[in-house]
């Protein structure tokens, strides 16, 4: 080692004023999507702030600190949702979008890592590569930077994030998958009919595109109960059908939007030919065309076991009365499964709940609260297991 490490609980908590107030100013000024204009001029201030270079990669921001050698990537994804905020806290969001998922707290949490490594610059053994990322919740902002080259110059060797975990639950409970996949693939679709409109007096005379759409939605249900291997598991869910702008009126067009979504690579590849099959023959038996346009897509995420058994250790160093949890898994989609893909990479879900009131609700609600106690802690789990890794090898 070229320095002492630094105590690094000690100065995460010695932060955590700042800490909260970036959260709070991420919480406040939410934005959605790819562009974030404002979220990433705040995050590139900040980082200039504690003394990094800061460069954009696609959409998103990078930057790294070390000594050369090996590289850990550590990433944040840093947008929020489209949806009204009703936590009536002080600092809720009043711009119609809301950090419902936390990825003000992921943002938050890794900024203050990165304070705390460039202080300790001189002790890390390696190179610690930053990403902070945009459209994670719509599978676009992973694709996004490593389309930029977020994983090149340097070279990415391996891969650590985190997610908060909101609900009842207690603040010391980290819970991953390290033998199985963790969270499902996602594959977001829209199929588009197209057949012959008519006055609903004269439905001879056109080629009704909701009839398609209606025997399309049952052929896809069939697929799961009888195409879909039962070992493995699969959801195929149609949550959108918008067709016709008057009751007496068959249209020309109509559309449906879903999702597919597997823990196994051979069923989702499965599943994604079928439909396509399924959305394009339908058609054709009621003299109609129709086709599949795939709107976002990850694959399943799967943690590298010998490196999530390593972080995990490290994390035991750091906290002993740690509740470490192997065996979760999730029919929700994460597009840190991109990155996981790539290089060896670990996800883990660190718990941001309370054990009271305050937990009834989890992600994705507009009531969701997260425990800021996490930006106590957080930043030193980035911290320790970057250097401890990179001490570890190089």
């Amino acid at each position: 080692m070229k320095g002492i490490i630094m105590d690094y609980l000690k100065r995460a908590d010695e932060l955590f004023e700042e800490a909260v107030e970036i959260r709070r100013h991420l919480h406040q000024n939410p934005e959605i999507g790819l562009e974030l204009p404002e979220t990433k001029a705040f995050v590139r201030e900040k980082l200039e702030s504690y003394g990094y270079e800061v460069a954009d990669c696609g959409e998103g921001l990078t930057t790294t600190v070390g000594n050369g050698g090996k590289v850990l990537l550590l990433r944040a994804d840093m947008d929020a949702l489209p949806m009204e905020e009703d936590t009536g806290l002080e600092f809720e969001s009043q711009n119609g979008c809301a950090h419902a998922c936390g990825h003000d707290m992921h943002t938050a949490g890794l900024l203050i890592a990165a304070k705390i490594l460039k202080e300790n610059e001189e002790a890390i053994n390696g190179t610690i590569k930053f990403m902070f990322q945009p459209a994670e919740e719509i599978f676009a902002g992973s694709k996004n930077m490593v389309e930029h080259g977020i994983l090149e110059n340097p070279k990415v060797d391996a891969a650590l994030g985190f997610h908060v975990a909101a609900g009842q639950i207690p603040l010391n409970l980290i819970t991953y998958n390290s033998n199985a996949t963790m969270m499902y693939s996602s594959d977001n679709f829209r199929i588009n009919i197209k057949g012959k409109g008519s006055h609903g007096a004269y439905p001879q005379l056109a080629i009704d595109p909701i009839n398609i759409g209606v025997n399309i939605y049952t052929g896809l249900m069939e697929l799961i109960a009888r195409e879909t291997d039962p070992t493995h598991e699969s959801v195929l869910t149609i949550g959108k059908f918008n067709a016709g702008t008057a009751l007496n009126i068959i249209p020309d067009t109509a559309t449906l939007e879903g999702t597919i979504r597997s823990n196994n690579k051979e069923s989702r590849d499965k599943l994604v030919t079928r439909l396509e099959e399924v959305v394009e023959r339908m058609a054709a038996v009621y003299n109609g065309e129709a086709n599949v346009e795939i709107l976002a897509n990850v694959p399943p995420l799967q943690n590298n076991k010998e490196l999530t058994d390593e972080f995990t250790g490290y994390i035991k160093e750091l906290t002993p009365d740690v509740i470490l949890y192997d065996g979760m898994t999730a029919s929700a989609s994460e597009d840190f499964a991109v990155i996981c893909d790539l290089v060896p990479a670990t996800f883990l879900f660190v718990s941001a709940g309370y054990t009271d009131e305050r937990g009834a609700h989890t992600a994705h609600n507009p009531k969701v609260q997260f425990n800021e106690e996490y930006l106590r802690i957080a930043p030193a789990y980035f911290a320790h297991l970057a250097t401890r890794w990179l001490e570890n090898n190089n």
